[in-house]
């Protein structure tokens, strides 16, 4: 069985490094696309206002660039249907924002082919801007025969769209990659004006039920024909089937004599679903398990995706997992999982989203699933910081629990991240410590100038996290600025200093119990039923 993972990097090149020929049951994607649009995580304030923080997650703007024409020209020499799709694609968009999009997407799509198994499916999530281009794409990797559905999720119950009508729905392709398939039917609850005009009768029991006519008349194929009751007619079962169902009290009879099949309610699994999903209801600013994270999907339509598609044990793959709504709903229905994000915010909200759905009492680098592509030695995080820095300044707060600030120039001066923590049982105030992040020289002005960002913001703590090794001089400034007696009567320094050799060390913020943080969203803890959407997940 393959350990669940999650990924930080392109996910082209965690495919084609890290994942097998034919290991993946079920492959769910949602790779934004709206040109020109950026995402941000929205944070809810800890002040009391209704306001809210927020940090690019990422932008989608997509240009026709060396990077977009270079996959263009590897997929098109690559021959074959694909090649052939986006030649046509380029005669028909030219070198636009889509077609750069679309270059993206082929050998990603390619790669996703080969690492499923052959009963495997794929549901590719995308809004009406770019579906019709990715269906004759997805026809071209997987082919027209393997077309399963067209799905149209209905997420939101009203739009306001000027000169158009409302753009309520999105569209999730489902494809397979063979003929033979893994696929569980679905059925969702009878809408109740049904149940009261088809389950019309009741036993002496007290069980719901309706009747179905047993006799053949107009049935497709004809049926047989013998005595029962006193009536011969053609009957829709054989004879010894007959009997067989009116010794289990199956069959009752119209004043007439007729024969008729009973239906009980509470045996019937319900309607089958079909392709319009419109009982499925997206993640308002309300709902629980809001996580702040763009395009953030519900974990509802995940289940029933993967319910349909996988069994228990099978492997999932999300490769633009996000704040990890896949995998989530892969761990819940015990599944086995595989996540790939391209940020640093993705992968700690992930990270955080789990620990606190399903091992709430473990401490983040002791959660029972392996993290590929993080820094895991000096090197690593030197590299990382030369890359992007910005990624950097994520993996970073993320060891230690904080939150990254808004990028905006001139907001939040001094201060690269936040966290928010309680630490009695008496006070309602939210307290927080503020972060610098420096992953290049430091000296003592730097510890001063977070020293005055204390002051200024009136927070209770401050950590200076730095590449290098701290100097004397840093260490003795840090002590000057005294303690924090928290709410317990436990002391921790104002001013403290962490390098990243520390944090890979396990070394992390002397602040009040860890219990107080109160930082991220916390996702909701899963409590397990037995049963899940019909599926049994109690052994695992």
């Amino acid at each position: 069985m393959a350990d669940n993972t999650l990924y930080y990097g392109d996910n082209l090149d965690i495919m084609r490094r890290y994942i097998g020929d034919e290991t993946v049951d079920l492959v769910y994607l949602d790779p934004p696309f709206n040109s020109n649009a950026t995402y941000n995580i929205l944070y809810g304030e800890h002040d009391g206002t209704q306001a809210a923080s927020q940090i690019k997650a990422f932008e989608d703007t997509w240009q026709w660039d060396q990077t977009a024409a270079a996959a263009f020209y590897e997929t098109v020499e690559m021959g074959g249907q694909v090649s052939r799709a986006l030649q046509a694609f380029r005669t028909i968009l030219n070198e636009s924002t889509m077609l750069a999009y679309l270059a993206m997407m082929a050998p990603r799509l390619v790669e996703l082919r080969r690492v499923m198994k052959p009963t495997a499916s794929i549901y590719l999530h995308c809004d009406p801007t770019a579906s019709h281009y990715l269906k004759l794409l997805m026809d071209a990797v997987f082919g027209v025969t393997n077309y399963r559905n067209e799905i149209i999720w209905k997420r939101t119950s009203a739009h306001n769209d000027s000169a158009v009508y409302g753009k309520a729905h999105d569209v999730i392709l489902y494809y397979s990659k063979s003929l033979v398939l893994n696929h569980n039917k679905q059925h969702l609850p009878y809408d109740p004006k049904y149940i009261d005009s088809h389950y019309r009768y009741v036993d002496d029991n007290g069980r719901i039920f309706r009747t179905d006519n047993l006799t053949a008349k107009g049935l497709s194929g004809g049926g047989y024909t013998y005595e029962w009751n006193g009536i011969t007619r053609v009957w829709r079962c054989p004879q010894e089937k007959m009997q067989q169902w009116v010794d289990e009290g199956r069959v009752r009879y119209t004043k007439n004599g007729t024969a008729e099949y009973v239906r009980y309610l509470d045996e019937m699994l319900g309607m089958p679903a079909q392709d319009i999903w419109t009982d499925l209801s997206p993640i308002n600013s309300r709902a629980a398990e809001r996580l702040g994270y763009p395009t953030q999907k519900p974990q509802a339509l995940l289940e029933r995706i993967i319910s349909a598609s996988s069994n228990p044990g099978d492997v999932v793959l999300d490769p633009f997992c996000g704040c990890g709504t896949a995998v989530a709903a892969a761990q819940n229905l015990s599944r086995q999982w595989i996540g790939i994000d391209i940020t640093h915010l993705a992968v700690t909200l992930i990270k955080n989203r789990l620990k606190d759905s399903f091992w709430k009492n473990l401490n983040l680098k002791d959660l029972p699933f392996k993290t590929i592509g993080e820094p895991v030695s000096i090197t690593d995080a030197q590299t990382l910081a030369a890359s992007d820095p910005y990624q950097f300044q994520w993996w970073a707060l993320g060891l230690v629990g904080a939150r990254p600030v808004e990028q905006k120039k001139g907001a939040d001066k001094g201060i690269d991240g936040r966290l928010y923590f309680h630490d009695d049982l008496v006070s309602i105030k939210t307290k927080q410590i503020v972060f610098s992040v420096k992953a290049g020289h430091t000296n003592v002005t730097h510890l001063r100038d977070l020293r005055g960002v204390l002051d200024r913001e009136g927070a209770e703590i401050g950590v200076l996290i730095t590449m290098e090794e701290p100097t004397k001089p840093m260490r003795t400034e840090a002590a000057s600025a005294g303690f924090y007696e928290s709410g317990w009567g436990t002391k921790h320094p104002r001013l403290q200093l962490l390098s990243i050799a520390e944090l890979l060390d396990d070394r992390n913020i002397d602040m009040p119990t860890s219990r107080g943080n109160v930082t991220y969203k916390k996702a909701e803890l899963v409590k397990k039923n037995e049963k899940t959407l019909g599926l049994d997940i109690s052994k695992e």
